[in-house]
């Protein structure tokens, strides 16, 4: 395809091809980057002023009004700010997205401190290993103890098999018994995973008097 210098103008000039915020953004973008790289003020530019004006036009065309619109992302915010950041991140995938791996990874390890804690665990009775693997899958978070194997990842077993949990003999021993799987909301709650993962697996409950976990 050949430069064409007049283009971001006759498209500026005639938008009507341009019917979905999504075609009218990705126009204007392109519009601003040849600003950019022709070094144009884009600020300036009429092509990218007429182009951000409609689609200005096409966001009110037929659309809720602005009181409406501003009221759903309030409420869009509470739910976001009640719903724990790994149940979202288990919704939405983390694969290709780094920002969102590393996140996935940062609040996981915090989670599965505070399970095995519930478990019973003291420090040197289990490791705690963070697998980032490659872009395409989320990687996993793992306890491994003498006895027990937990797993958290995300999508591989898809939604509501987030944690998988097993038997193991020493912690060089990654096959075990049957594997059993949770959900990454049970872990919201680790005092009740770490209740039914000792049903499951028939493990004792931890000594109250023990030392602490963490001093």
């Amino acid at each position: 395809m050949s430069y064409d210098a007049a283009f971001r103008f006759q498209q500026a000039l005639d938008p009507s091809a341009l019917t979905t915020l999504a075609g009218g953004l990705n126009v204007l973008i392109q519009a601003i980057d040849e600003c950019r790289r022709n070094q144009i003020d884009s600020e300036r530019d009429p092509a990218v002023l007429l182009l951000a004006r409609h689609l200005g036009n096409l966001a009110a065309e037929d659309r809720p009004p602005q009181t409406e619109l501003r009221r759903a992302c309030v409420e869009a915010v509470g739910a976001a700010e009640r719903t724990p950041i790994l149940v979202t991140l288990a919704r939405r995938g983390v694969d290709y997205d780094r920002d969102a791996k590393a996140a996935f990874h940062k609040e996981g390890r915090k989670a599965m401190t505070r399970l095995a804690k519930a478990l019973g665990f003291q420090r040197g009775q289990f490791e705690l290993r963070s697998n980032m693997a490659g872009i395409a899958c989320s990687g996993e978070i793992t306890i491994h103890s003498a006895d027990l194997y937990i797993q958290f990842d995300l999508g591989c077993m898809g939604p509501g098999h987030e944690i998988m949990f097993r038997s193991c003999e020493g912690r060089k021993d990654y096959v075990g018994g049957r594997n059993h799987f949770a959900s990454v909301a049970e872990l919201i709650d680790p005092a009740r995973l770490a209740e039914r993962i000792r049903r499951a697996l028939n493990l004792p409950q931890p000594d109250v008097a023990a030392t602490r976990l963490f001093a």
